[in-house]
């Protein structure tokens, strides 16, 4: 498969690793197969008549017939043992609807499936714009699915009636100079109807075939609650089910801060302690406090006491 991407490049062959294009390729094939059996068949048969006169006899009167099998317009020569004369003869029936029925579903089910391959390597965008190519090829397959069931068996039930109407034993009743007492009439090898056979199984193998991928389309359609999902190594785009909003891009709140000057308070100027053992202990506090914050409310939170200085006195 790499090879084959590298030859096409616009495509991705990788899908037909999948079950959905997989089966497609199967499908194509096998329709393929129907219509070639069925539709260029050509049988022949052999009886021989025996007059009683010998020389009125002809021993080996072929008739040829084939699709579409419309054996009432199939006409032969046969004697009928009275001098040199002939008559001309005709089959019976009429089974060309059953088996042209057949053929056309297999001719449009192997232009979709090769058309629904192409699609699925090439035009993958296009597919699941929407989610209207999987519907679509959703619904086509189903409906692919009961034709091949309708056409599959109406057209083994018109290959039971065309291998009745062209038994050679059946023949030679038609024939006048079978009829008679002392000609002798019979078949010398009938038809082969091994295609035909073939074609009825390749009819509903094509039918298995439909029927399975309408699980795998399924998959692929909104219907099913996984959704769609993309084929590995394909060109598809991701595509955005969401609402695209453009974000928010909003500067931070640049404030300015608070600077406010610090509270200056005068010290306490206090005269020393005495005591009367000789220590000197200054009882004032010289220090400032202030606030200089920055972002936050702004309030400064600072007791400003008012008041004389304390002495204490110790008295002996």
């Amino acid at each position: 498969m790499e090879t084959a991407n590298q030859i096409v490049p616009g495509g991705s062959f990788e899908v037909l690793k999948l079950p959905l294009g997989f089966i497609r390729v199967l499908e194509w094939l096998f329709a393929i197969f129907a219509f070639a059996t069925c539709g260029g068949y050509s049988g022949q048969l052999r009886v021989s008549v025996d007059c009683i006169n010998k020389a009125d006899s002809n021993l080996s009167i072929g008739i040829n017939f084939g699709y579409p099998f419309r054996l009432h317009q199939v006409s032969f020569e046969a004697p009928v043992c009275e001098g040199r004369a002939q008559e001309r003869l005709y089959l019976v029936g009429d089974f060309s609807s059953s088996a042209q029925f057949f053929v056309t579903i297999a001719v449009f089910s192997f232009l979709y499936s090769l058309l629904a391959t192409v699609v699925y390597i090439f035009y993958q965008n296009k597919y699941r714009e929407n989610n209207r190519g999987p519907l679509v090829d959703f619904i086509v397959t189903v409906v692919f699915s009961f034709m091949w069931l309708v056409s599959s068996s109406a057209w083994a039930k018109g290959l039971s009636d065309v291998k009745v109407a062209t038994d050679p034993d059946e023949v030679v009743l038609l024939m006048s100079a079978c009829k008679v007492q002392g000609n002798k009439c019979g078949s010398i090898y009938g038809p082969i109807w091994s295609g035909l056979n073939t074609s009825v199984v390749f009819g509903y193998l094509n039918f298995v075939l439909w029927a399975g991928n309408i699980w795998f389309v399924f998959k692929e359609t909104g219907w099913h609650k996984g959704g769609p999902r993309g084929y590995p190594g394909g060109t598809l785009e991701k595509q955005s089910t969401g609402f695209n909003q453009p974000a928010y891009n909003q500067p931070p709140y640049n404030q300015p801060p608070y600077n406010q000057p610090p509270y200056n308070q005068p010290p306490y100027n206090q005269p020393p302690y005495s005591t009367g053992d000789g220590f000197s202990q200054p009882l004032g506090y010289n220090q400032p406090v202030g606030f200089s914050s920055q972002g936050d409310l702004g309030q400064p939170s600072d007791y400003s006491q008012v008041g004389g200085p304390t002495s204490y006195s110790n008295q002996m």
